[in-house]
């Protein structure tokens, strides 16, 4: 006798604060999860970046070496090195474990904004308020990028890597995808400042912050405008937006001090969740679980779902 499935359970989201993480870096410029969700890195207006396990609130690491504030951060696929990238124009790669900077690779010709590894992490890619995106070689000493995609007509503010892909976001309002087994660009007008990109996690949609407060899900094949979510404030600072783990949702920060969610079908607004009196500056989402980290000022906060309890914590917290 076959027994029906169990009913899907609604999707949760992560709502309950369980870590306010101090970070006494000045203010978070940016937060991001590492591969597995396990740790985080914090990029910091003192010029560090640190690693914390936000599951316990702990502080592992500072890593110091900018020479201006740190505006972004990434880690490699086996946790063994981060890239950074800051107002000092450079890129950094390090050692996670000893913290020593292995390269630092300078070329851009103003504040780097974002930064991504390729999947094998051989290859970093950053993009620059200087109107271009740069490939640098993790593995060879050669001082110059490999490559150099300048197409943007304005800075570039946002940046995301897949296997096979890049996805770009600049200031001229236009999304940017380069798709490097058919060497083709494909560039779609947005017609405000993008500040923020992502792919879904399926593959099949990119989606796109920009100033005019409202975020656009564009298939990503066609570049038709499949739906827009509107209800945040973003109108002068460049802001994180992303999809929850199973792209049920999309999150975004906001310039009034919360963190929104909406339907990706529907469009409409699930959950407005108050983080701080500030800019929500930043914002990262676990890869496989309803967790989300939030950055405003010089805090971070960590978010559960309603029902996660501290005793589910994934092996090697």
């Amino acid at each position: 006798m076959a027994f029906p499935e169990p009913k899907p359970k609604k999707p949760e989201l992560p709502k309950k604060l369980v870590q306010n993480l101090e970070c006494k870096q000045g203010a978070v410029r940016a937060v991001r999860f590492n591969v597995d969700g396990n740790y985080c890195l914090t990029c910091g207006s003192d010029k560090s970046l640190k690693l914390w396990n936000p599951h316990k609130g702990t502080l592992l690491k500072t890593y110091s070496g900018h020479g201006y504030e740190v505006l972004d951060a990434a880690g490699s696929f086996d946790n063994s090195q981060l890239c950074s990238c800051g107002a000092d124009k450079t890129v950094v790669l390090w050692d996670v474990a000893s913290g020593q900077v292995i390269r630092k690779f300078r070329g851009h010709a103003g504040k780097v904004n974002c930064v991504q590894f390729n999947e094998e992490a051989t290859v970093i890619l950053s993009g620059s308020i200087d109107s271009s995106v740069r490939c640098w070689d993790c593995r060879s000493r050669r001082p110059d990028p490999i490559q150099i995609l300048d197409e943007a007509k304005d800075g570039v503010s946002s940046l995301k890597v897949s296997d096979y892909e890049i996805l770009s976001g600049s200031v001229d309002g236009r999304v940017r995808r380069y798709d490097l087994r058919a060497g083709e660009l494909y560039s779609d007008y947005v017609g405000s400042p993008v500040t923020s990109v992502c792919f879904s996690k399926d593959g099949q949609c990119t989606l796109a912050a920009s100033l005019d407060s409202t975020l656009r899900l564009l298939d990503k094949d066609t570049g038709e405008l499949l739906g827009e979510y509107t209800g945040h404030k973003n109108t002068a600072y460049k802001l994180d937006c992303c999809l929850s783990e199973k792209d049920t949702h999309i999150a975004s920060c906001s310039e009034d001090g919360k963190v929104y969610f909406w339907d990706l079908v529907e469009g409409s607004l699930t959950l407005s969740l108050p983080v701080g009196r500030g800019v929500v500056q930043s914002l990262s989402f676990h890869p496989s679980e309803p967790g989300l980290l939030t950055a405003t000022e010089g805090h971070v906060q960590f978010w559960r779902e309603e029902s996660h309890t501290a005793e589910e914590q994934p092996p090697g917290c």
